[in-house]
């Protein structure tokens, strides 16, 4: 088989080194890749958003399946152009994708299905928002737990979380006056500021057989001890401890199962991955989002633990056979993605920067060093973003994970390289309070 990988993030390098390992692969293509995608497969020079060009390479190169990874492209259509013109591939619709590239849509879809979520509010004018917060904060100086989003993509930026009044004004006036996220910030909505730790669950579905995935969690804040801005997500482990069996089950029957329904009744059905971002809250379990693609960088500690063959899988959901094929068989022990990050990120980086020690910490037992922001200049590696790298290892126990992921972290360094140190220490003091 033929595969083509869209996209050049650290997703699609451990797509694309996941995929390579099934005998039925004969070649994988990235568009556009990165540096360790070069490695693991080969790159194509055509971006992630440019569909008609991608649509014509898999044809000439006669591939047999495509698998989607940034959320852009399915939000532009690019499984309907590829559908149309009778090629396979992986990923929901256009329409479908609108779980993540419209809060609105997906609020009102969960509301519709009676899936739990904040209560919210819709805005389309910058005045009736603010009349909203200030008759339900009177007080200049109230604490305002709400959160502000804009309704569209915003590069994982378009979200803001307010603990005061004057910090909701803000942000209303960032998204629907400044416009400071373009189109994204056409609508807007607020709702209520949810508390607890953060999980991520996803499953593989094919609009009517669903297979979840162990859980996950990941850090989008950029500091130790959830501090500073949001990021793209600066690490991620799993499984995590905090959903156990029986809050599966749970997230299974009253969250996955009853959005893949409206789905298909909505006549909007939906295949692919769903990616459920959940905030664990003293009443339960209740979605803070949806994602319609892997998780970065969950994506990474999940296939690093995956056994089965990651093609079968993709396959069964485009043929719309995922109950004809067996359960995914899962590593027992625990992986964890430490990610590296370029000095002044979230915010102004500079690009460019070489990078070394890559080798030596891939060459560590049960690591793999998984690409993001690089590329190659005369065959030197060197920074080409923000998140540049994912190093990721498996251990006997969340600890050992830890301890193997932050020496390989040690041996690679680059002029103002950072990464969070507390990775998956969440999951440790879970543990201890469960004196496990």
């Amino acid at each position: 088989m033929k595969i083509l990988v869209i996209g050049g993030g650290g997703r699609e390098h451990a797509l694309a080194w996941k995929i390579r390992q099934s005998p039925r692969v004969t070649r994988i293509y990235v568009a556009p890749g990165n540096a360790g995608t070069a490695r693991d497969a080969e790159n194509v020079p055509i971006a992630a958003e440019d569909i008609p060009s991608l649509v014509k390479f898999a044809k000439q190169e006669k591939i047999d399946l495509t698998v989607v990874g940034p959320e852009a492209a399915l939000a532009l259509g690019i499984v309907d152009a590829f559908q149309n013109s009778g090629l396979r591939i992986f990923g929901p619709t256009q329409i479908a994708s609108q779980l993540e590239s419209s809060k609105v849509f997906c609020k009102s879809l969960l509301r519709q299905a009676d899936v739990p979520t904040a209560d919210f509010q819709v805005f389309r004018e910058a005045d009736d928002a603010m009349r909203f917060i200030k008759g339900r904060f009177p007080g200049e100086r109230d604490r305002c737990p709400v959160v502000v989003k804009a309704d569209g993509l915003a590069a994982g930026k378009g979200v803001i979380v307010c603990k005061r009044r004057d910090d909701a004004l803000e942000a209303i006036d960032r998204i629907a006056r400044r416009k400071e996220f373009g189109k994204a910030g056409s609508q807007m909505v607020i709702e209520e500021r949810l508390e607890g730790q953060e999980a991520s669950v996803l499953a593989i579905t094919d609009g009517r057989t669903i297979v979840p995935l162990p859980p996950a969690q990941d850090h989008k804040p950029a500091f130790d001890g959830d501090a500073g801005p949001n990021t793209g997500g600066m690490g991620a482990y799993c499984p995590t401890p905090i959903v156990d069996d029986t809050m599966m089950a749970w997230i299974e029957e009253h969250v996955l199962v009853p959005t893949v329904h409206a789905m298909k009744r909505n006549r909007k059905p939906f295949r692919g991955v769903l990616y459920a971002g959940l905030m664990l809250t003293n009443t339960g379990p209740k979605v803070l989002e949806f994602n319609v693609r892997f998780g970065d960088p969950e994506c990474q500690p999940l296939l690093m633990r995956l056994k089965s063959d990651l093609v079968d899988i993709l396959e069964a959901v485009v043929d719309q056979r995922l109950d004809q094929i067996e359960a995914p068989v899962w590593d027992p022990r625990p992986a964890i993605c430490v990610v590296m990050a370029s000095q002044g990120y979230p915010g102004d980086y500079q690009k460019g920067r070489p990078i070394t020690g890559i080798d030596a910490a891939d060459e560590m037992p049960d690591v793999k060093v998984f690409h993001a922001g690089t590329k190659l200049i005369d065959q030197e590696v060197v920074t080409d973003g923000g998140r540049v790298l994912g190093v990721t290892a498996l251990g006997t126990s969340i600890s050992d994970a830890k301890l193997q992921a932050y020496t390989a972290v040690q041996k690679v360094r680059w002029a103002g390289s950072w990464c969070r140190k507390d990775i998956s220490d969440k999951a440790v003091q879970f543990l201890e309070t469960q004196n496990v």
